[in-house]
């Protein structure tokens, strides 16, 4: 999952300070992508910036460090929107980020939109009930430690 994604959809919810980026990693988006260091945020909103995704005001904190309020510009929510509502691919893992980061923004969406969304996570996932629903389950033991099969 990549950060630009998250980061471009927080911010199109509320312009926010990196420092307010990194909390919401931390406790709303935790599910969304763990352990996002400040420095990554930082450096991920510098890049944004150049690629013109985002811009920052300048808000004056008297007697603190001025702290930099990021927005998103026409071309970030290009950007985002361009992601959010493209293709979407289910991953062959259940539990992947990706379903859950672009449920987070459904407010971005339409009905319609997120109706698909769903659809397609669920139609992999039942191809994938159908494809190894008959699979040989059994496996050879010869364990070296004593093992109680029935448990």
């Amino acid at each position: 999952m990549k950060p630009e994604n998250i980061l471009l959809g927080v911010l199109l919810r509320h312009p926010s300070t990196g420092y307010d980026l990194k909390k919401y990693l931390d406790t709303a988006g935790r599910f969304h992508r763990s352990n996002t260091t400040m420095s990554q945020v930082y450096r991920t909103l510098a890049n944004m910036e150049r690629l013109g995704w985002v811009v920052h005001e300048i808000l004056p904190r008297p007697g603190a460090q001025d702290a930099k309020r990021y927005r998103v510009t026409e071309e970030g929510t290009t950007v985002f929107l361009d992601w959010l509502k493209g293709p979407y691919h289910a991953p062959s893992r259940l539990g992947d980020p990706e379903l859950t980061v672009r449920l987070s923004f459904a407010g971005f969406m339409s009905a319609e939109e997120v109706i698909e969304l769903l659809d397609v996570e669920i139609r992999e996932r039942r191809d994938q009930v159908a494809r190894y629903r008959f699979r040989d389950r059994t496996l050879p033991l010869d364990p070296d430690l004593p093992y109680d099969e029935e448990l």
